[in-house]
């Protein structure tokens, strides 16, 4: 059967000071991304999917493909500015991209099955994999999705402010996820400077490790339509991922299976945090979660 990984590499990571998802972080210089299609092809992906930018596909190709196993599905697919749903004209003055909702929407030709969405600058760890993979195996409703979550106390950054949707469940459903945009640890207590609120080291937190089916791309054709006819900056603001689930959350379109990762997650918001990544990730290599190199 296909199961399909689509990977979030289109971003610029503007307080990371360059392009983070192809740092060379791993052992023998391998990028985060490579370590996340590891432990998915290990789960029984078997299409990896790519959403970038024009500048970054040929490259991506060109350095994924001699790597990973002749059998494993490659697409790299752009996130292109002017690919909109037919009822929207084309601006000529937005450059910037429209954010993740749109990005994912882009994969809508290639993508014919359910499938887990990935950061491309975010180490998931494998359990979560795992966790996708048997979700997406055993899940027969077209209309339930499923959020790999994480600990909030394992999301956090020595080196600044964090934002993470914090989650809400009932009965193993997520019921809401309240975005917080500026967590900190300060001592014992963890906070978050834009709202005031205290938050706990056990809440489950969103890195945005989504499992969806098909019907995902018809929903976010219809929520990124409506969205557009409200932005009130049509040059700079993006249609988001995490509010289209919400939206579909609160319209009952969709149910949202909370699944605990079981795992580890770091990533690389700031520069400080890479020499953190880099040791992290010759630790799980060392202890024989890895290869080295990763790619025979």
């Amino acid at each position: 059967s296909i199961m399909v990984l689509l990977v979030m590499s289109a971003g610029s990571g503007s307080r990371y000071g360059k392009l983070k998802q192809f740092d060379d972080l791993g052992p023998n210089k391998e990028f985060l991304l490579e370590f996340s299609i590891y432990d998915a092809i290990q789960n029984g992906f078997n299409h990896i999917v790519l959403i970038t930018k024009k500048e970054n596909k040929d490259y991506l190709n060109d350095y994924l493909r001699p790597r990973i196993p002749s059998d494993i599905k490659i697409d790299v697919i752009v996130q292109e500015v002017s690919n909109l749903p037919n009822s929207i004209p084309t601006d000529p003055n937005r450059i910037k991209p429209w954010g993740t909702a749109h990005a994912v929407w882009c994969a809508k030709d290639v993508i014919k099955t359910g499938f887990a969405i990935i950061n491309a600058d975010d180490f998931y760890d494998k359990n979560a994999f795992k966790n996708a993979a048997n979700f997406l195996k055993s899940n027969p409703n077209k209309s339930t999705y499923a959020l790999i979550t994480y600990k909030l106390k394992n999301t956090l950054s020595e080196f600044g402010t964090v934002s993470r949707g914090v989650c809400k469940e009932k009965d193993g459903k997520l019921t809401s996820i309240i975005e917080h945009l500026e967590i900190q640890r300060k001592e014992d207590i963890i906070i978050d400077h834009n709202s005031g609120n205290t938050l706990h080291e056990e809440d489950f937190v969103s890195m945005n490790y989504w499992v969806c089916n098909e019907s995902i791309f018809y929903y976010l054709e219809e929520y990124i339509i409506k969205m557009h006819n409200q932005l009130e900056n049509i040059e700079k603001d993006e249609i988001y991922l995490p509010f289209a689930a919400q939206n579909l959350l609160q319209d009952n379109t969709i149910e949202i299976k909370v699944i605990d990762s079981q795992s580890k997650w770091f990533g690389v918001t700031y520069a400080e945090d890479k020499i953190a990544a880099v040791k992290n990730l010759k630790q799980y290599t060392d202890n024989g979660d890895y290869p080295s190199p990763l790619w025979n």
